[in-house]
């Protein structure tokens, strides 16, 4: 069964940062080694059908009829194994990721209530059986769940936004080819530091600032930063291709060098080097280019 084709960019919260203290069913969850990474996409896909499938609809995934959270809301979290912490990070873990579905679909429905035309927002609302009211009213009780100011993850469907890459050190990949595009445990993503992810986004932020002055790029590392810096200093930041690592052969994964691209491109921008700029552009929309045209056809 293939993954979602969705991206992930995670922060881990050393454990101390998810309550004081912590609740029983975290600990509980944490130490059992929390949710399979690769089967992530499919379980929030499984949610999200259930509570459309559920009489009557209800408005948001991973939430009982009466509108709280379910159950899952403490359980369901990503642990760091401790083999996977960047080099020299020297805070104590466990390290975990809660899943917060509930309030990232309330984010997002929040956002689309703002946001769509009169007309789609009073057809889902009534496919629904909720008024505009009740709708954000159950919103604003989600987003209660959240233990920080924000998500823990931010999600991208069929690409990477380019500039998340400026915040993970290239050499800082993980590789797991597996046995092909549909292995399970294939894997391809990046794991760094807190306070260096700060740092290279906030000399990359000034950097396309500068040069380009207030772009989408630059847009991007200023919300990511800001995101960023609600948590706790000593998490760990996570960039993961997740369900993409389908998409790609095993040739073609192995020798994307997207990270490495995004930084040369930063340090040709530093020294003026025109030239260099066009190729490395030139080459991240060949490679990139060819997801979204996949994306196009589906």
């Amino acid at each position: 069964m293939l993954r979602p084709f969705v991206a992930y960019l995670r922060v881990y919260e050393p454990l101390r940062a998810l309550g004081d203290p912590p609740a029983q069913q975290l600990v509980e969850a944490v130490s059992a080694g929390g949710l399979s990474r690769v089967a992530i996409g499919e379980r929030e896909q499984r949610m999200w059908l259930k509570s459309q499938a559920a009489a009557p609809v209800r408005l948001l995934p991973a939430q009982l009829r009466d509108g709280r959270p379910a159950p899952s809301l403490v359980t369901d979290v990503l642990v760091l194994d401790p083999a996977d912490l960047p080099a020299g990070h020297s805070a104590e873990g466990p390290f975990a990721c809660p899943l917060e579905l509930r309030a990232r679909s309330a984010a997002a429905l929040s956002t689309f209530l703002a946001d769509a035309e009169p007309a789609l927002r009073t057809a889902v609302l009534d496919s629904g059986g909720v008024t505009a009211d009740r709708a954000r009213a159950q919103t604003k009780a989600a987003m209660t769940d959240l233990t920080a100011t924000a998500a823990h993850t931010l999600t991208t469907t069929w690409t990477v936004p380019l500039p998340w890459f400026s915040l993970v050190d290239p050499d800082e990949r993980k590789l797991v080819l597996g046995s092909g595009p549909a292995d399970p445990a294939r894997e391809a993503s990046w794991r760094t530091s807190m306070s260096a992810a700060l740092r290279r986004a906030s000399d990359a932020g000034e950097l396309i600032e500068t040069t380009f002055g207030d772009s989408g790029p630059g847009r991007v590392l200023s919300q990511t930063r800001q995101w960023l810096e609600s948590f706790d200093p000593d998490s760990v930041v996570e960039l993961d291709y997740g369900g993409l690592v389908q998409l790609f052969a095993d040739s073609l994964l192995d020798a994307d060098s997207t990270a490495e691209e995004v930084h040369d491109i930063l340090d040709a921008l530093r020294t003026g080097n025109v030239e260099e700029l066009a190729e490395l552009f030139s080459q991240l929309r060949e490679f990139w280019g060819d997801l979204a045209a996949k994306e196009h056809s589906n």
